[in-house]
C-alpha cells in the first residue's frame, strides 16, 4: 500500500511537468510565430465578416514588446523589423486603450492623407474607386455580441437583405480591395489632410462608415497614428468562420471562408 501511496505524488507531478511543458510551447508559438484573432465587428466588411477566425502573422514585421502577452517582451524597439506595406491588412495594440485592432494599412511614414467626399486621397492623387455589385448580408443579430449591420437600402426587417454600396479601390502601389459605403456625407467622408510622422502609419476599415481608425483623433476615442512598435502582424487568410453566436453552432459556419486568402 505504501509503494501506491508513493507513486500517486510522482503521477501527479509528472501531469504537473506535461502542462507546464504544453503551456509553455504555447507561449512560445504565440509570441514568435502565430496569434489567434477572431473577428468582433464589422469594420472591415467584406474583407473580414464578423465571426471570422484567423492567425495573424507575426514574423512578417518582425517583433517588439507588443509581441509578448501583456507587452512583457523586453525589446526598446523592434528585432527583426521589415516594414510593412501599403494595402496589408494589420492586427496591431491601440496606442491608448491597449486593445488590438484590425484594420488596412493606407498611410506610410511622410504620406499626406486626406478623404474628400468619400474619397481617399495619398499625397493630394485620388485613389480610383470603381463602383460593383452591393454588398448584400442578412439583416440579423452577428456573432457573440449580438450586434446589428447598418444598412444603405433603408430599413429592412429581421431576415431581410441589408445592401451597401461597394466598390474596388486601388491604393497607390497597386493593391485593389473592396471598400463599403453605407451613406454619404457622414463625419468621416470629408476629413483634413493627415501628415503621417516618421514611425508611424495610418489605418482605415474597408467598411468606410462603421470603423474607428485613423481618422479619428486617439483623444476622442479613434486610432489616430499608430507607432511602428504596435504593429502584431499581418492578417494573411482567414482560416475559420461561423455566422453564429457560438463557434460550436455548425449549422452557421461559413464553409467558404475557410482558408480564404486576405486581400
Amino acid at each position: 500500500m505504501a509503494r501506491s501511496s508513493d507513486k500517486e505524488p510522482e503521477g501527479i507531478m509528472e501531469t504537473v511537468k506535461t502542462v507546464v511543458y504544453a503551456l509553455a510551447i504555447a507561449a512560445v508559438f504565440r509570441t514568435l510565430f502565430f496569434q489567434p484573432f477572431w473577428i468582433p465587428s464589422g469594420s472591415m466588411k467584406d474583407t473580414l465578416l464578423v465571426g471570422d477566425f484567423l492567425f495573424v502573422n507575426k514574423m512578417a514585421y518582425g517583433y517588439s514588446k507588443y509581441s509578448c502577452p501583456f507587452g512583457v517582451c523586453p525589446i526598446p524597439d523592434r528585432l527583426f523589423g521589415d516594414e510593412p506595406e501599403r494595402g496589408d491588412v494589420v492586427v496591431f495594440r491601440h496606442p491608448v486603450s491597449g486593445q488590438d485592432y484590425i484594420k488596412r494599412l493606407i498611410g506610410l511614414p511622410g504620406d499626406k492623407v486626406q478623404v474628400k467626399n468619400g474619397v481617399l486621397f495619398l499625397n493630394g492623387q485620388a485613389q480610383k474607386q470603381v463602383p460593383t455589385d452591393p454588398f448584400v448580408e442578412t439583416y440579423e443579430a452577428q456573432g457573440s455580441v449580438g450586434g446589428f449591420p447598418a444598412c444603405s437600402n433603408g430599413a429592412v426587417g429581421i431576415g431581410g437583405e441589408c445592401e451597401k454600396e461597394r466598390a474596388m479601390e486601388t491604393l497607390e502601389g497597386g493593391v485593389t480591395h473592396a471598400i463599403l459605403n453605407i451613406r454619404d456625407g457622414l463625419g468621416a467622408d470629408n476629413t483634413p489632410v493627415f501628415d503621417v510622422p516618421e514611425g508611424h502609419f495610418f489605418f482605415m476599415g474597408d467598411n468606410r462608415d462603421n470603423s474607428i481608425d485613423s481618422r479619428f483623433a486617439q483623444a476622442g476615442g479613434g486610432v489616430g497614428m499608430v507607432p511602428f512598435a504596435n504593429l502584431l502582424g499581418r492578417a494573411d487568410r482567414v482560416i475559420f468562420s461561423s455566422a453564429g453566436s457560438r463557434m460550436l453552432y455548425f449549422w452557421t459556419w461559413r464553409g467558404d471562408r475557410f482558408f480564404k486568402a486576405i486581400e
